[in-house]
């Protein structure tokens, strides 16, 4: 979980570069829409406010954006950016993926280059650790009550967006629900969004994979269980500026029950997502201190050489 300076400053660079290939398409389709306020309606739905040509980014930009300047700014901070760097590279290499074998991609190079550097930081952070590193300090791991408090949600949330999945594969015709998987011409969307069904596969093994860590108080479950809270956060904004712009909030009740399962789906991940951040952005818990020797015990040799502070 320790990483060396080299392959931290290496990782850092990696994430800025991932950054700002976004920002570049963010601020492409920023300059076709004219103003900020126009591209976040867009991002939450805003049928008005749709591109007159094929837009680039989706709502899962802007949240990949801030996952890799924090990754960038972790790697920089802390030793133990490993887990960090893993989690960003493996999901961005997963939500990018569909890109390769998507009909009409217009951003195939783009798409090869984050691939590129997603896969640079998988590499990084599997092969960037110091050689011979006993007395290096580990991570620290999340408090028992935030860490299976954050794991229920996430859990929650994994299991809730299967159900969606599955209610739609039920609803819709076989030729559809493989479309949503495999990105066939059916599915119309930006450049860079995944398939959405691929996207919700991509989310549930996120979630659950997340909830695991944290309920099992791993180590790394802190970084793994933040980046699936701020993706968990940010589908349900959307859904939740919609609702609110619309009125279907104020008029739950009278909404058809797959109707009303969507909004409160989009509010309740919403909430669920900045309950994760807030539980697990805390400081962990440090170790116990191991028993003491026993008096007579003759204590180990000093280590060659001698870490700093011996």
């Amino acid at each position: 979980m320790t990483v060396t300076r080299p392959a931290r400053l290496t990782g850092a660079a990696l994430c800025a570069a991932l950054a700002l290939v976004t920002t570049v398409w963010v601020l492409e389709d920023l300059a076709a829409l004219g103003s900020p306020a126009a591209l976040a309606r867009y991002w939450t739905g805003d049928a008005p406010a749709l591109l007159r040509g094929r837009p680039a980014t989706s709502p899962l930009d802007p949240a990949l954006l801030a996952v890799s300047a924090a990754t960038a700014v972790a790697a920089l901070r802390a030793r133990h950016a490993a887990a960090a760097l893993a989690a960003t590279g493996g999901v961005t290499l997963a939500l990018r993926l569909p890109g390769l074998w998507a009909p009409g991609n217009e951003a195939l190079v783009t798409t090869l280059l984050d691939l590129a550097l997603a896969t640079g930081l998988v590499a990084v952070a599997l092969t960037g650790r110091p050689a011979d590193t006993p007395y290096a300090p580990l991570p620290t791991r999340p408090r028992t009550a935030a860490a299976v408090t954050a794991g229920l949600l996430l859990l929650a949330a994994g299991l809730a967006t299967v159900l969606r999945e599955l209610y739609r594969a039920v609803e819709l015709p076989p030729e559809a629900t493989v479309d949503r998987f495999t990105g066939g011409r059916s599915v119309i969307g930006p450049v860079f969004a995944p398939p959405p069904g691929w996207l919700s596969a991509v989310l549930a093994a996120l979630y659950a994979t997340a909830a695991v860590s944290a309920l099992a108080r791993a180590r790394h479950s802190r970084p793994l269980g933040l980046l699936a809270g701020v993706l968990l956060a940010a589908g349900g904004l959307g859904g939740t500026v919609r609702a609110v712009r619309y009125g279907t909030l104020a008029h739950l009740a009278d909404l058809p029950a797959a109707h009303r399962a969507d909004v409160l789906a989009s509010v309740l991940g919403l909430l669920a997502g900045l309950a994760v951040l807030v539980l697990l952005a805390g400081r962990g818990v440090p170790d116990a201190p191991g028993p003491r020797p026993r008096a007579g015990t003759p204590h180990p040799a000093p280590p060659r050489p001698p870490p700093p502070g011996w």
